[in-house]
């Protein structure tokens, strides 16, 4: 959770050129939000760094709503490829067939790299 909050008070400084934040609210409360960026070192490449959503919305659209502001920003600045690192947990099941749902295609995967049992899975999707 520390990390998401660092991610969106670095997006919300004045002339931020690493992070960008789109939020859906619903009645005008917050109901979700997407961080994203460039990737350092390349070209055309932004991470996907979190995605959020309030529980009691999911299953609603919100998720994908966000997901598809974010691909329409990034093909207006003609990016390439969007990157998603997440968890193989059984835990991460339902995020991992989110993705898939939105087109993210499973890229590589680091075995044992979170902790033994924990692999990281990079997702991937041309813009």
């Amino acid at each position: 959770m520390g990390v998401a909050i660092e991610l969106v008070d670095l997006a919300l400084q004045p002339n931020n050129p690493d992070y960008k934040i789109l939020v859906a609210d619903r009645d005008g409360t917050l109901v979700g939000y997407v961080c994203y960026g460039p990737t350092p070192m390349t070209e055309g490449t932004y991470d996907l760094y979190w995605i959020a959503s309030d529980p009691t919305v999911r299953g609603q659209g919100i998720g994908a709503s966000l997901i598809s502001g974010m691909e329409a920003d990034l093909r207006r600045i003609k990016a390439r490829i969007i990157r998603v690192e997440t968890s193989a947990t059984e835990a991460y099941g339902p995020t991992r067939g989110f993705y898939a749902s939105m087109k993210y295609n499973e890229e590589a995967r680091i075995r044992d790299f979170y902790k033994v049992g924990d692999d990281l899975i990079i997702l991937t999707k041309r813009v």
